[in-house]
């Protein structure tokens, strides 16, 4: 029977590639460096190939080796999920979940959520990592990330989505804005070239917009410069708050404090609000989604119970 890889060695290759520095992939990899030369060297041997190209001023992964890198990261990450399923299976919610969430979610829901889990949980190891829908998809595909907790609807075919609790939409405007009055505001009043919204990229920008039955260039159809386009939601409130327009913020960001200390009025949108599906996303294939069922129905009863404290 041949010689096969370790996984060890993999993992070796992969550090590497992902660093592109030997002293940085040992460092990740908690190997010395001349150990971890030795095992790339083993490697090449096993394989019969170059893997690597090293000379004084960088290091070069062969195009061979991105081959190899691609799949030695799928043999990784089905190793992990094969520890993950069972340790699961004895004792679920134990060990570590790698969550990326989105921006507009993060620092509005988990300061209410984690304690809860901490407490309920407290084997369980949530290592979070902040960024836009699109690149945490992108990590999850390729298995850095565990799950993401996200708004939906998003597309995203080769994953499995579960929708936790909505999160409706309110209007948010200046004292005294003509809008600042009793009673609810329909969607039909919002002012087009008044609207203030997230730059492209952010999927809280395109779920206002569907949910308000808004065109989609809604918001640059009067010619809205770049400049009136916030980059976070704490950005956001403030060009509200400067008087530069209105715009739709989630009730999650409201709860969470995002207007405290502006002065800001909000008007409902009805009693059938427009809102966002917020939800948990992982991969087909991964053999916890029981587990992450159970980690969403955590999330479900830790946010009724805040909102049974506001």
């Amino acid at each position: 029977m041949p010689a096969i890889p370790t996984l060890r060695q993999l993992r070796y290759l992969v550090a590497l590639a992902d660093h592109c520095h030997f002293g940085h992939a040992a460092d990740a990899c908690a190997a010395t460096q001349s150990t971890l030369s030795a095992g790339l060297q083993e490697l090449e041997s096993i394989l019969g190939a170059h893997l690597v190209e090293r000379t004084k001023r960088r290091v070069l992964i062969t195009p061979l080796g991105q081959e190899v890198v691609a799949r030695a990261r799928g043999l990784l990450r089905g190793a992990e999920e094969l520890v993950d399923v069972v340790r699961s299976a004895s004792e679920p919610l134990t060990g570590e979940i790698r969550l990326g969430v989105i921006p507009t979610i993060g620092p509005y829901l988990l300061p209410q959520i984690l304690p809860a889990l901490r407490q309920t949980h407290p084997k369980l190891k949530l290592y979070l990592r902040e960024d836009l829908s699109a690149r945490l998809l992108e990590h999850l595909a390729t298995g850095d990330l565990d799950l993401v907790l996200l708004a939906l609807p998003y597309r995203a075919d080769e994953f499995e989505s579960v929708s936790l609790f909505d999160d409706p939409f309110l209007l948010a405007m200046p004292s005294g804005s003509p809008l600042d009055r009793p009673g609810i505001v329909h969607p039909s009043e919002i002012p087009s070239d008044e609207l203030l919204l997230l730059e492209e990229g952010h999927c809280l920008r395109d779920h206002a917009l569907a949910a308000c039955h808004l065109a989609s260039p809604f918001a640059k159809m009067k010619g809205q410069p770049d400049h009136l386009l916030a980059t976070s939601l704490t950005t956001l409130v403030q060009m509200v708050a400067g008087g530069l327009g209105i715009t739709l913020l989630p009730q999650l960001a409201l709860d969470g404090g995002v207007l405290a200390g502006t002065g800001l009025a909000t008007r409902s949108l009805g009693a059938e609000a427009p809102a966002r599906s917020i939800g948990l996303t992982w991969r087909v294939s991964c053999p916890r989604a029981p587990e992450f069922q159970m980690l969403g129905d955590e999330i479900v009863r830790a946010q009724a119970a805040r909102c049974r404290r506001a």
